[in-house]
């Protein structure tokens, strides 16, 4: 039983490491230099194309609604 438990203590430790540094590494990936082009474009993504407010005729219609 002592070479079970200190396996499973090696493993613990080992994924605790592991994930730590995972962790670190999406931060670091996250908040590089480079990336806040792409995080500005991809915020604003959802904005473009749009001139104006759609009207109530250009609205999409349910297929309830097109039934009628």
């Amino acid at each position: 039983m002592e070479i079970y438990d200190t396996l499973r203590y090696f493993i613990s430790i080992v994924s605790l490491v592991a994930m730590f540094a995972l962790f670190i590494g999406v931060a670091l990936f996250l908040f590089r230099p480079g990336s806040k082009k792409i995080h500005r474009d991809s915020s604003q993504m959802i904005f473009r194309n749009e001139d104006k407010p759609m009207a109530a005729d250009d609205a999409p219609r349910s297929e309830k609604q097109e039934a009628r």
